[in-house]
């Protein structure tokens, strides 16, 4: 029997994680077995954290997008395969990344369909980001070429997921799927909130009863493509972190998290930088399953707890994962800064930083890519 194998897509900060651990409990509750697989351009996933807190197997690929480590990810299945064959592969590719049914979607088909069913892509929004894309709202916006690569996204999409109902009123919810269908006519639009489960089912539906449509190819220029990228800063960090005799016998993660994002939030806010991503995971040292998480998806939103801490700890482990339009010196400098802050001043707690990488993606070289006029 084949595996299917779904790609969820969407740009930094649309839901992504949420959507695939909701959508892999769904399969649980069906009796399928699932495996995860993530992707980043740097290493310390808060995504895989998020995955293995949940007890899925979970692999990681990380060094660059999909579409430039095809390889890597048809090893990642083979893994995930060797243990147990999942019915179903729930893969989250990078949010800066577009293209992906050419270099990744159709050459898995093309070269693996006798082991895999390709699904297919389904591009997840926040609603308020999409607005503000579309014209339909004012507010904080990336630049034309980030901009270049969040349209293009969507154009490539069979299936638009608009998530997160709750952000917005009916009406306006309205307006923007009629929006979404206007320029995007080829895909079809769900509106959902993977927090709350409310729509869910219907496109998990549609996602596993349907096939890729092999025709579809996305003109791309990828110069465009490429200097949007660059225009990101990425930064992901391993943080430790202990009492002292000064600080307190225990102290709460989940507040902890919540006061250091609202800190990174400002220090991002003074150097001028738009908010693509900010997530973080905490969880005490050497145990993965407990965990609090807290996300930030725009600039001018609120840092959101979507995983909680039962108990006080006295020790943990920090994952940070940042994504903005802004240059990574400006990002490290703004984590040093806020964790400085919050975890030495404020809490007296001991910490060291025991990972940190800051960079910008470079230009993306596909493993594969298939054309009209290859196929």
């Amino acid at each position: 029997m084949l595996s299917k194998y779904i790609m969820i897509g969407g740009f930094l900060g649309a839901g992504k994680t949420t959507v695939i651990q909701r959508f892999a409990k769904y399969l649980d509750d069906q009796k399928k077995s699932v495996g995860l697989i993530t992707n980043d351009q740097g290493a310390g996933l808060v995504d895989s954290a998020i995955g293995k807190s949940n007890r899925y197997p979970v692999e990681e690929i990380s060094g660059g997008c999909f579409c430039c480590r095809f390889n890597s990810l048809i090893d990642a299945a083979r893994n995930l395969t060797a243990e147990t064959r999942p019915d179903v592969f729930l893969a989250e590719p990078v949010g800066s990344c577009t293209d992906l049914v050419a270099t990744v979607s159709l050459p898995m088909q093309k070269i693996y369909g006798d082991k895999y069913e390709v699904a297919p892509l389904s591009v997840l929004v926040d609603p308020i980001r999409a607005a503000r894309i579309l014209g339909l709202d004012d507010g904080r916006q990336f630049s034309e070429n980030v901009t270049y690569i969040y349209r293009k996204q969507l154009e490539e999409a069979e299936f638009i997921v608009i998530n997160k109902l709750d952000l917005m009123e009916p009406g306006a919810l309205k307006e923007l799927q009629a929006a979404m269908e206007k320029e995007f006519p080829e895909a079809k639009v769900f509106q959902i909130s993977a927090r709350e489960g409310t729509g869910c089912e219907a496109w998990f539906e549609a996602a596993l009863s349907s096939k890729i449509d092999m025709p579809r190819f996305l003109d791309i220029d990828y110069g465009k493509y490429g200097e949007g990228e660059a225009l990101l800063g990425w930064l992901n960090a391993t943080v430790h972190m202990d009492v002292t005799d000064e600080s307190e016998d225990e102290f709460d993660g989940n507040d902890l998290l919540v006061d250091l994002a609202n800190a990174l939030q400002v220090k991002l806010d003074e150097a001028g930088a738009e908010v693509a991503h900010l997530k973080m995971t905490l969880n005490p040292i050497g145990d993965e399953y407990e965990l609090a998480a807290v996300n930030l998806v725009r600039g001018d939103s609120k840092p959101e707890l979507s995983h909680r801490l039962y108990e006080p700890i006295d020790d943990g482990e920090l994952l940070l994962n940042m994504r903005a339009e802004v240059d990574p010196d400006t990002l490290e400098k703004s984590a040093t800064a806020a964790l400085g802050q919050v975890l030495g001043v404020d809490r007296k707690l001991k910490f060291e930083i025991k990972h940190v990488e800051h960079f910008r993606p470079g230009m993306p070289t596909p493993t594969h890519r298939i054309t009209e006029a290859t196929v």
